[in-house]
């Protein structure tokens, strides 16, 4: 297992930026152009920076966090709306979380042998 978090995109609200990590490119472009589409409208939605992240067990999280003089910062609305795409995205999100552990954990290659 990995020993630290792997980023795989972040959504900045205040510098109107989103970033998906390398490492990712060879996800298909349906599913980058999906956590792209998502990610933006979270920040325009709620604000500050939304990053989704994998741990060093493999499970693909949200991460939300804001400036301190942020006064529009919706922190409510932020863990609303991560719930809501768990729910909504739950495909989307579970196929990235699989191809993140088969890929760069290499989890499930040792069945097929």
């Amino acid at each position: 297992m990995y020993d630290e978090e792997i980023t795989l995109c972040v959504s900045n609200a205040y510098q109107k930026k989103y970033y998906l990590n390398d490492d990712f490119e060879e996800l298909p472009q349906g599913v980058q152009d999906e956590l792209k589409i998502m990610c933006v409208l979270f920040t325009e939605d709620v604000g500050g920076i939304l990053r989704l992240y994998f741990d060093e067990d493999g499970c693909l999280r949200f991460e939300t966090s804001s400036s301190e003089d942020d006064f529009f910062y919706d922190d409510i609305g932020s863990a609303l709306k991560i719930k809501e795409y768990q729910n909504d995205k739950r495909d989307l999100l579970t196929a990235v979380e699989t191809y993140y552990r088969i890929f760069f954990l290499g989890e499930g290659l040792d069945e097929e042998e």
